[in-house]
């Protein structure tokens, strides 16, 4: 005995048998009080943030263009002018534009672009023409003159035949054989001499680079306004299937394992063919032979699948995969048969606790209202900056990129300095308190949305894990299970142990907020050439990595002990790791098992329904090319059903997989406070105590493993 005892201190001393023990204990206390207390502070203060972002914050800055006076054009007295009008385009070619974000040149909205080509000159000698001239003036002229109007810059000095572009007017350039024209015509004049229409390109060009983003962001949101529908069918049917999956689940354990695993083998090698046959038959198209490199960044996706080696990629990613799959298959036959059993009792416990299998709804709505909160606090907080007014003059200028009013810029030493400067919107900031310190606010933004979703998580694997663990305590099933365990749960768990959820969901938050800003280091690291720093930043960010999995595997069981006994956070984690520790070979091999066949279902619902969407969504299948919407990028919608599959696949697996847990940690407590006898009866079914130590037994050799059987199985006789 001496050797049993000495390894059970290494791990901790094993439950002993307590007639007592029915169960979670129902006369319990709250627990890490001062957490909680710390929890609903951090709340009030987030809410207080949201209000002050809310109060400040404007999100029309992100989403319509601004003249130089900081109006959004399209917008309250400019509702009819949704157009953003510059008076010189060439003047954005200046390399400062890509610097300052703004061309330096007075920029107005209009309600339609220019449809012709002339000059200030010509038009102000014809009424018919200066009426349609005078839309594009910041301001009435009034009576005065050509030179007066030229040198206050209230009027463009030349129109130029132009069309809309990003809600911008552009100018209308075409081509007659190589030569560049605007409006049919190779030149135009500006108002002083005649220029070619070339002289424009670079001004375009960059005012392009400038709205860039702004235009891929557009497209994607517009690509969402006309695909919402058909991505909530998309979703829906994700949902219907992991219904199916999961009642078939509940009476067809065994056979609907390897049903799905089997499927999941089909449908990877169906996209090995279909990737195949793209890339046999691109063999010999025009421009399908160059490499991903060569082609560099495309903002839009659908242009890589007219590349060969973009298929090839996808052939070896999947091939690997399918082979990855097969092999584990192979060395985890025996395994599978037992995870098979444990399903099957997961499977009669959800049959019990029905209501369990809805649970995931809830905290998807709750996890949906955190990520709308921090959604558009963020987007508030980030335009919650004041418009700022810069002078910008076409040449040098002691003033150049220098604050100023507009109001009376025109009386001011600046202008008196720079007589051809302007005072134009810049861009947004600010100098108050407020605005010096909208970073911090958008770091305690990010922190408090990982620490509420980490509770909300939290919070249903404590309500599922005491909902479960009611149905294994009872001795005689249902009879003995109390009414309505999921409720009596949640109750508890929001009653007494919100202080413990939030403990937990805290040190996993600070977890999650130094990789975030890990990663942010990384990207400004990008173009450093000190490989050292860039080494030990590769080493820090596995480290949190894999400290992040492993404070998720200790807070997911340290919840079910929380659940059931009703202990503090610690106390309960300490108590969960040295239980897992005295049965380390069972979760190696039964409970990770079951992880990968329930990740297995997974991935086939986002494979089944990815396909569906894809054909859906390109419109490669003459079936649906009538109903699917035309977009820009038919990737958005696609990722997005594939992300929304999985998170509403892994919603409810994970109702299985914590009810496996919960079950499982329960099995180990079974072994340490009974002994199967008539006085102390083991509380598991006979079916699953004789899988589950046959295996147990099988999984070692007696020669090498003497003590680690003594440590998953007490001795009787104590």
């Amino acid at each position: 005995m001496p050797a049993e005892e000495g390894a059970y201190k290494k791990s901790g001393e094993p439950k002993k048998y307590d007639p007592d023990f029915k169960g979670p204990i129902q006369n319990r206390g709250c627990t890490d009080i001062i957490c909680c207390i710390f929890f609903i502070v951090a709340i009030v203060g987030y809410i207080a943030v949201g209000i002050l972002a809310w109060t400040h914050g404007d999100p029309r800055k992100v989403i319509y263009p601004t003249d130089s006076m900081g109006q959004y054009c399209g917008q309250g007295n400019l509702e009819k002018k949704p157009l953003l009008f510059y008076f010189n385009m060439m003047k954005c070619a200046s390399p400062m534009v890509l610097l300052e974000f703004q061309c330096p040149t007075p920029q107005v909205c209009v309600e339609k672009c220019p449809n012709r080509t002339m000059t200030l000159v010509k038009a102000f000698s014809n009424s018919f023409d200066w009426k349609e001239y005078k839309q594009f003036c910041r301001e009435e002229p009034g009576l005065k003159s050509v030179p007066q109007i030229l040198q206050e810059k209230l009027c463009p000095a030349y129109l130029i035949s132009s069309k809309p572009f990003l809600q911008r007017c552009f100018p209308s350039l075409g081509k007659k054989g190589e030569v560049i024209t605007v409006g049919d015509q190779e030149t135009f004049n500006d108002g002083e001499k005649t220029r070619d229409a070339k002289d424009l390109v670079a001004g375009m060009k960059n005012a392009t680079i400038v709205m860039e983003g702004r235009q891929v962001a557009m497209k994607i949101f517009e690509d969402y306004t006309k695909s919402w529908y058909w991505i909530l069918v998309c979703l829906l049917i994700a949902v219907v299937l992991s219904l199916i999956f999961i009642v078939l689940l509940r009476y067809l354990a065994g056979i609907m394992v390897w049903v799905m695993i089997l499927l999941v083998i089909a449908v990877i090698a169906y996209g090995i063919a279909h990737c195949s046959v793209k890339y046999v038959n691109m063999k010999d198209s025009a421009g399908s032979n160059i490499t991903l490199q060569q082609l560099g960044f495309q903002p839009d996706f659908s242009v890589y699948l007219h590349i060969r080696q973009t298929w090839l990629a996808f052939i070896i990613i999947l091939a690997i995969l399918e082979l990855i799959i097969i092999l584990l298959l192979i060395f985890l036959r025996n395994r599978i048969r037992v995870a098979v059993e444990l399903i099957k009792e997961a499977s009669r416990a959800i049959g019990y606790v029905m209501s369990s299998l809805f649970y995931p709804i809830f905290t998807f709505f709750l996890l949906t209202i955190v990520i709308a909160y921090w959604g558009v606090t963020a987007v508030f907080l980030s335009t919650s900056s004041e418009p700022v007014y810069k002078v910008f003059n076409e040449t040098e200028c002691s003033y150049a990129r220098e604050t100023c009013i507009p109001e009376n810029y025109s009386l001011s030493a600046m202008k008196t300095a720079c007589p051809r400067s302007e005072c134009l919107f810049a861009f947004y900031g600010g100098e108050t308190p407020y605005h010096k310190y909208l970073i911090v606010l958008q770091f305690y933004n990010v922190f408090l949305f990982f620490w509420c979703a980490n509770f909300v998580t939290a919070l249903g694997q404590m309500t599922l894990a005491g909902a479960f663990a009611s149905y294994y305590w009872a001795l005689k099933k249902p009879d003995h299970i109390p009414a309505f365990p999921l409720c009596a749960s949640l109750g508890r768990s929001l009653r007494y142990h919100t202080g413990s959820l939030a403990f937990g969901s805290l040190i996993l938050a600070i977890v999650q907020i130094i990789r975030v800003l890990l990663e942010y280091i990384d990207h400004k690291l990008k173009g450093a050439e000190n490989k050292f720093a860039k080494f030990l930043l590769c080493c820090l960010k596995c480290c949190f990595w894999c400290l992040e999995k492993f404070i998720k595997f200790i807070n997911r069981n340290a919840y079910i002990m929380v659940a059931i006994y009703g202990k503090n956070f610690c106390r309960s984690a300490s108590d969960a790791f040295m239980l897992l520790m005295r049965n380390v070979i069972r979760v190696v091999v039964l409970d990770k098992v079951t992880d990968f066949i329930l990740f297995l279902g997974k991935l086939l619902i986002v494979g089944l329904v990815g396909i569906f969407a894809f054909f859906f969504f390109s419109g490669q299948t003459d079936a649906f090319k009538g109903a699917a919407p035309s977009l820009h990028y038919y990737w958005v919608p696609i990722l997005t059903v594939l992300v929304g599959s999985y998170l509403i696949a892994h919603g409810f697996f994970s109702v299985y997989a914590m009810c496996v847990d919960t079950l499982f940690l329960c099995f180990c407590e079974d072994l340490e406070r009974n002994d199967g006898s008539t006085a102390r009866p083991y509380y598991m079914t006979a079916s699953l105590h004789d899988i589950l130590m046959k295996d147990a037994d099988a999984a070692r050799t007696p020669a090498s493993h003497d003590e680690t059987i003594q440590l998953t199985e007490p001795d009787k006789n104590n």
